[in-house]
């Protein structure tokens, strides 16, 4: 049951979001230098990772797979 359960609950979140965005204010790009804003992302395991958090560690390298999982 609960198999079916998380994957429709993330599905209805995902929806509402879409549904929310265009209604959310629009977000000035960083230019090359600026430094990116703190923000939280869920990791493995439940656990939740802060940018500053691994900031304070180091530099840190964020690298994005746009259209990594489509057929295009």
């Amino acid at each position: 049951m609960r198999r079916i359960i998380r994957p429709l609950a993330a599905a209805l979140l995902l929806a509402g979001l879409a549904l929310l965005l265009p209604m959310a204010s629009p977000v000035a790009a960083l230019e090359v230098g600026q430094k990116a804003p703190d923000f939280t992302l869920a990791a493995p395991g439940g656990k939740q990772v802060k940018l500053s958090d691994l900031t304070a560690k180091g530099p840190v390298v964020i690298f994005t797979f746009i259209q990594a999982f489509t057929g295009t």
